[in-house]
């Protein structure tokens, strides 16, 4: 099952599991995961710190692709910040394969947070994958 490679990758994803991103699903090419901002991830400005929303974002699209199986790591990655991220805020990150072709792949990710008139978009992200291990049997 493809979902067994990104649950095994976030297992062993130390950064991720100490700032309490939670893998909340994996399928092929597809990822959700979910990260609450702590007064720790609040900057000078008293907003989310970008690293750590970039972090959320790179983290489900990790988790993406490598769903597929083989060991697969970005190539590249950039990221538009829509709003400003709130301590306290539950952002919701959702990574969505585009293209794969060869050993590279596109996907992108949009982090949200849930708000009373519903999702707000806090950042759009896009990376770039290359597959560098076939699968193990």
């Amino acid at each position: 099952m493809t979902t067994n490679a990104a649950n095994a990758m976030f297992t062993g994803d130390r950064a991720s599991n100490a700032l309490g991103i939670e893998l909340v699903e994996a399928a092929e090419g597809h990822a959700v995961a979910t990260m609450k901002i702590t007064e720790t991830m609040v900057n000078g400005h008293d907003i989310a710190h970008g690293g750590y929303v970039f972090l959320l974002a790179d983290t489900t699209f990790a988790c993406a692709c490598n769903s597929h199986g083989p060991v697969t790591v970005a190539s590249g990655a950039e990221i538009s910040f829509v709003t400003a991220g709130r301590l306290g805020d539950h952002l919701i990150a959702t990574a969505t394969e585009r293209t794969r072709y060869g050993r590279n792949g596109i996907y992108d990710v949009t982090v949200h947070r849930e708000t009373p008139g519903g999702p707000e978009v806090v950042a759009e992200f896009r990376g770039r994958s290359r597959t560098i291990q076939k699968a193990s049997r």
